[in-house]
């Protein structure tokens, strides 16, 4: 008597699952094929299951060396259950197999956004990173497609932490002076702290500097290593009149970098504001050190030097 046909969904994925490990692909993926089939035809909303099985089919593809459909099944996967991270391990892969290493390297470095403990994806950005900087040198930055932010409730990370807590890092400097400066950055920390920079930055180019704090904020507590989010950050808070946090800051910046010039001049504007005209006055030499031809700098000292006399 023939072995009976599994005949629902959660037995044909079963079935290619056990196909699979005994490395099976082909007949593990015509299993998935029809589990998916069957569940569409269903009609019923269940997209987490219908990730799996498009993810699990591209592991198929992947093993079979058909980079194409294993990206294709992915990104099905992914655009039912965002940040899924077996769908971006599985593409990540096979866009490194067919050497588009920009689009593997942003869905490595996803996957670290997720959890940055995952070693494929930090050995995957790794190898992406040198890769890149062969093919295009120290700006092979400008050459990636935008990376995506993974929402907090996503990362693994917090999963130990109470929902309290999410809300307070993204508001609290002084959760990001104390917690983030206790650990190291990985490279997922480093990677979502530069994103939220950038996404700062377009804010402040639009005129929500509030807004733009909140961001420069998060990408502190992701990594406090950035010379450039402190000043950014600085620069909200004089538009905004907040003199002694722009001056703190501005400190800060030049504490990770001596000769940022913008923290340099921004504190002189926080000082001038404060009335601190010796301070102000001091930081506009110090900057003008390092660019003597620096223009704004010039007049705002000659401006500060007549509040001096």
């Amino acid at each position: 008597m023939a072995p009976k046909l599994p005949d629902c969904v959660e037995e044909l994925r079963a079935a290619g699952n056990q196909s699979f490990r005994n490395g099976q692909f082909a007949e593990a993926a015509t299993l998935y094929s029809r589990a998916l089939r069957m569940l569409q035809a269903q009609g019923s909303s269940d997209p987490e299951k219908e990730s799996v099985l498009y993810s699990n089919r591209a592991a198929c593809h992947l093993k079979d060396g058909n980079c194409i459909d294993c990206i294709k099944d992915c990104t099905s996967a992914l655009a039912l259950v965002p940040f899924g991270m077996k769908p971006l391990l599985r593409r990540a892969s096979a866009y490194e197999a067919l050497e588009k290493y920009p689009l593997a390297y942003v869905d490595y470095v996803t996957v670290l956004q997720i959890d940055d403990a995952v070693t494929s994806a930090l050995e995957g950005s790794s190898r992406m990173t040198k890769a890149l900087m062969d093919s295009f040198g120290p700006e092979w930055r400008q050459k990636l497609p935008s990376i995506p932010l993974v929402p907090v409730s996503a990362q693994k990370r917090w999963e130990c932490l109470p929902l309290e807590n999410h809300k307070e890092t993204a508001k609290s400097k002084s959760k990001e002076t104390t917690a983030a400066k206790s650990r190291v950055p990985s490279a997922g920390d480093v990677e979502r702290a530069r994103v939220l920079k950038e996404e700062g930055n377009e804010l402040v180019k639009k005129g929500n500097h509030k807004q733009a704090i909140e961001k420069y904020n998060e990408s502190l507590w992701c990594s406090n290593l950035e010379s450039a989010t402190y000043s950014n950050r600085a620069l909200c808070h004089l538009v905004l009149k907040q003199y002694k946090e722009a001056v703190k800051d501005c400190t800060e910046a030049l504490r990770l970098d001596g000769k940022n010039v913008k923290a340099f001049y921004r504190r002189a504007q926080a000082y001038k504001a404060l009335k601190d005209y010796k301070s102000s006055f001091a930081d506009i030499n110090s900057l003008l050190q390092i660019e003597p031809r620096n223009g704004p700098a010039q007049k705002l000292r000659q401006e500060v030097n007549r509040s001096l006399n």
